[in-house]
């Protein structure tokens, strides 16, 4: 067996680290940013922390601040057109997932103008040029897109969302700095933060997982154990380590692929608009009650991430359940909803969701293969 790891050419940590965007910039010949973002982060002064890094070393910008929760298609087309208007050589795609998401999009159309559609981008794109090279600034601690080869897109045309995957998408270089993610309100630390677990969980027992994605996942799920909760209540320190965990699993999960809770998470972002942390947080308990005779000993692994006494001389099944049950502890401790009622689903929505649940890309890299059927029942228990 072979395996394929792709990471950042180069990453930075620590509170900080924005410092050395200038710094990589010249290094590297780059003459003016296009910065991807959204109205929020322009409206809390966020995006003027990475502007003032800018000036400071003279080097010009400009601002597409455009940028719709769940991207949609037209984000990405309008940010191409925009992109080539302002004479940019690099991206800084500065955010959560959809900011950089929706970089990724752009850096990618641009240098292969035959995917200008969008949508011929899905799955495993077959693009033949490196994106634009882009700077990946998360503001969030949950999807890792600063360090992917992944990004989605909702086709609004359709009701759905898509995956692409694409190892010309990665960006050059990652600025994961703490700063930037501490002002996060308490609902997107819970939402990225089980967002960020799911990654773990997922990452560990798709059939891909091996050694080096293995340590990767497994010690963000130790991470996220502890510090989730606490970084949610406001622990500065906590919410420095759920940044570098988010990174971490980001790593891990990229190069070796997610399953069902994803696959299930997309169509309830796609067709009804749901948070894609939160609807990952509804899904994740459920689906590792799925996966669990399908798992191996990893449950072992992942009860013992949440402090269980016996993880690792208690009967395999009883452990399994143990894992199981403390992530749906957590979730519920959080907040989270556990039910996709509470999101707005309806009995008439779950045909169309299974359908594309069945067929989204992440749902075939789950450890246990799931039927539409199977699915269907799944949403219907979580009514």
């Amino acid at each position: 067996m072979v395996y394929r790891m792709i990471f950042n050419q180069t990453a930075y940590f620590g509170r900080g680290a924005i410092q050395k965007i200038a710094d990589e910039a010249l290094s590297r010949g780059f003459t003016k940013a296009f910065i991807v973002t959204d109205p929020v982060l322009v409206e809390n002064g966020t995006v003027n922390r990475v502007t003032d890094v800018l000036d400071a070393a003279g080097i010009p910008y400009t601002i597409y601040d455009d940028v719709q929760p769940n991207p949609p298609v037209e984000n990405i087309q309008h940010g191409v057109e925009e992109f080539k208007a302002s004479g940019a050589d690099f991206l800084i795609g500065l955010g959560g997932g959809s900011p950089q998401d929706t970089c990724k999009g752009i850096g990618i159309i641009v240098a292969n103008p035959e995917f200008a559609d969008v949508l011929s981008l899905e799955g495993v794109a077959d693009t033949k040029h490196p994106s634009v090279p882009i700077f990946g600034v998360p503001t969030t601690a949950g999807t890792a897109s600063e360090t992917t080869i992944n990004y989605v897109v909702t086709d609004t045309a359709n009701k759905r969302k898509f995956v692409a995957v694409d190892p010309h998408d990665i960006p050059v270089v990652a600025f994961v700095d703490p700063d930037l993610t501490d002002s996060m309100p308490r609902s997107l630390k819970v939402a990225t933060g089980l967002d960020a677990l799911t990654h773990a969980i997922e990452s560990v027992i798709t059939p891909g997982a091996w050694s080096l994605s293995d340590a990767l996942s497994m010690q963000t799920i130790r991470m996220i154990a502890q510090n989730l909760a606490k970084s949610v209540e406001g622990d500065k320190d906590a919410g420095e380590q759920m940044a570098y965990a988010s990174y971490i699993t980001g790593m891990s999960y990229s190069n070796v692929g997610l399953g069902l809770v994803h696959g299930m998470a997309h169509p309830l972002g796609g067709q009804l608009g749901v948070a894609h942390g939160v609807a990952n947080g509804i899904l994740l308990a459920p689906v590792m009650e799925f996966n669990k005779d399908y798992s191996g000993e990893k449950y072992r692994d992942i009860a013992d991430a949440f402090g269980v006494a016996d993880a690792y001389t208690g009967d395999l099944e009883h452990v399994r359940d143990e894992a199981v049950a403390a992530v749906a502890q957590l979730t519920r401790n959080l907040g989270n909803p556990t039910k996709i009622s509470e999101v707005g689903a309806t009995e008439s929505d779950l045909p169309a969701l299974a359908h594309d649940a069945f067929h989204d890309v992440c749902t075939p890299g789950n450890p246990r293969q799931a039927t539409e059927e199977e699915i269907f029942e799944l949403y219907k228990s979580l009514m």
